[in-house]
């Protein structure tokens, strides 16, 4: 069933060429999320065409992606955060708000496609193996690295040197996070780069932040989060005044900011 927002169709196929930019854990989730994009981008370009703007397009932006911008400048205004509350998120959160951990770190990867299932089981069985010997024999762990591992690492036997939160795959720093300084990976770590023997040479924890290094993370984060919600408000207005058929644009989130 096609979408329809004040009179502008957005087809099926729109809805599928779209849905490459929304992974998600099934093709219905994906469609959904796909389809909800295309309908709020309907509603805020039908906006932004009733208020009489015209697209002033800044480097890499579209006219469209531009009308979109201004509308929202325009009519989504959020106050800044104050000090105060600032300093209140702080003395909630002092756990959370510490410099990143800094691993020392080598690998193994043994490369295999996120969709090709046999090579996976291959890649995996093939790390299983290096994994036993190394557990035998941790001291060849660089011959081993510069033979079998497909990261450019090997020319150094696997040393990856020093890394911090968000420079690898998520799976990759839960392993490292298990850890202590000396260990192998107690099986092969799974991403969608193959599977992973991971040796963490040292760790060197991180140290609380003062209240003057978080206050601008802080300010961000508070900033994006009201932001976020003064967004949605502003989709839910837009939806409930218009004309809409094929989706229900009522919701608490707008994929726009998610």
């Amino acid at each position: 069933m096609d979408i329809v927002v004040n009179g502008r169709r957005i087809s099926e196929d729109a809805v599928y060429r779209e849905m490459q930019y929304h992974p998600a854990a099934s093709v219905e989730e994906a469609r959904e999320s796909a389809a909800r994009a295309l309908a709020i981008r309907e509603l805020l370009l039908d906006r932004a065409a009733r208020l009489g703007l015209a697209p002033v397009p800044e480097p890499g932006e579209d006219e469209a992606e531009a009308l979109i911008r201004q509308l929202i400048e325009r009519e989504v205004r959020v106050p800044e955060p104050d000090r105060d509350s600032c300093l209140r998120y702080y003395e909630n959160n002092r756990a959370q708000l510490r410099t990143p951990d800094v691993y020392t770190v080598s690998h193994i990867l043994i490369p295999a496609p996120p969709d090709a299932p046999h090579a996976r089981d291959m890649a995996e069985a093939r790390a299983r193996q290096l994994l036993a010997e190394l557990q035998a024999e941790p001291r060849r762990f660089p011959e081993l690295a510069q033979r079998f591992s497909a990261c450019p690492s090997r020319t150094q036997g696997g040393r990856m040197g020093r890394v911090r939160r968000g420079e690898t795959v998520p799976e990759f720093e839960r392993a490292l996070a298990g850890m202590q300084p000396g260990e192998l990976s107690h099986r092969p770590v799974e991403t969608r780069y193959g599977y992973h023997i991971i040796l963490l040479e040292a760790c060197e924890s991180g140290r609380p932040l003062t209240f003057d290094e978080a206050y601008p993370l802080i300010a961000d984060y508070l900033r994006e989060s009201v932001f976020r919600r003064a967004l949605a408000q502003y989709v839910q207005l837009l939806a409930g005044q218009a004309d809409i058929v094929g989706i229900d644009l009522r919701a608490t989130e707008t994929p726009l900011v998610q």
